[in-house]
């Protein structure tokens, strides 16, 4: 996993639960569930509020949870913000790819997340 430092410091501060606002989502993605090419950092600055600054780190090879300086980046993301609390996915929650983005319409995953069609995003398992 990433530099484990850095995550270490992530789930470190995730575990101490809420601790006021701004608040941190941060989400891994990838297509499978054991590989991570994508993280995404939304900040929300307060209770009710709607995510204010989203910020996404993608990698193209290896796992982005184990690149240190993705790892470095998303910490200085969360502390120039202020954050006082984070909320981190436990594992792999979904294809990196984003409707309006990477695709319009019905979901046309690439061939790579071909995992993840059919499944639930949180657990992994098939919903059909």
């Amino acid at each position: 996993m990433m530099d484990d430092r850095f995550l270490k410091r992530l789930r470190k501060k995730a575990k101490k639960g809420l601790r006021g606002w701004p608040a941190a989502t941060v989400a891994f993605y990838g297509p499978n569930l054991t590989q991570a090419t994508k993280a995404a950092v939304g900040i929300v600055p307060a209770e009710n509020a709607e995510v204010g600054e989203m910020r996404d780190w993608q990698v193209d090879r290896g796992d982005i949870r184990n690149d240190a300086a993705v790892g470095r980046e998303i910490l200085e993301f969360i502390a120039k913000h202020g954050v006082l609390s984070v909320v981190m996915t436990g594992g792999v929650i979904g294809c990196p790819h984003q409707e309006g983005i990477d695709y319009e319409g019905e979901w046309r995953p690439d061939p790579a997340c071909a995992f993840w069609h059919g499944r639930d995003r949180f657990t992994g398992e098939m919903i059909h």
